[in-house]
């Protein structure tokens, strides 16, 4: 797997102070994406054990509340096994963060057995994380007052509740930005 880049002391990928990977190769291709030039599997460098040492290192302080994995897209099936071997990681050493991911699938795809994005990681990845911004970003229903998000479709999931309840759960964090 390729990544763009890691972001320590990021605040606008999930909430807190969190660390943050931009993994590489998309194929969803949405338009005005903010970040296409991670849809090419190749871009940025390849990611291995010193990144993963890196991220976390970042990720000890008590400020850091969590890690972030967007991109790209982390559950294209090339990506999904070096992602899972981090948040494998993570959840071994510091178990007190927490772990979103932001996918251009929706849950009903990521969790469809027939569907091709899946691989054996998809529901390891799954099983733990926090929360998962799902949907395709559409420039059609963009709202800037979203928290989190940037358009209408995506949806802020509260994994671990969706998955002990079998219905999607939506996150405490799906209302509006409120203005002053």
């Amino acid at each position: 797997m390729n990544y763009g880049r890691i972001l320590k002391n990021d605040i606008a990928n999930g909430p807190g102070v969190r660390t943050s990977l931009f993994v590489s190769g998309c194929t969803h291709h949405c338009r005005e994406c903010f970040n296409p030039e991670t849809w090419d599997f190749s871009y940025g460098k390849e990611y291995t054990t010193k990144e993963e040492g890196e991220i976390i290192a970042s990720l000890l302080p008590r400020y850091i509340r969590g890690l972030t994995i967007l991109g790209g897209e982390p559950f294209e099936p090339p990506n999904q096994e070096a992602v899972f071997g981090l948040i494998q990681r993570v959840r071994k050493d510091i178990p007190g963060k927490d772990i979103w991911i932001f996918s251009g699938y929706d849950w009903e795809e990521l969790t469809d057995e027939d569907h091709p994005v899946r691989t054996a990681y998809t529901d390891r990845i799954l099983g733990m994380i926090d929360i998962i911004v799902d949907g395709e970003f559409h420039i059609e229903e963009k709202d800037i007052s979203l928290r989190f998000r940037g358009s209408a479709n995506q949806r802020i999931i509260d994994v671990k509740k969706t998955l002990a309840t079998g219905g999607v759960v939506l996150s405490k964090y799906i209302e509006k930005v409120r203005n002053s």
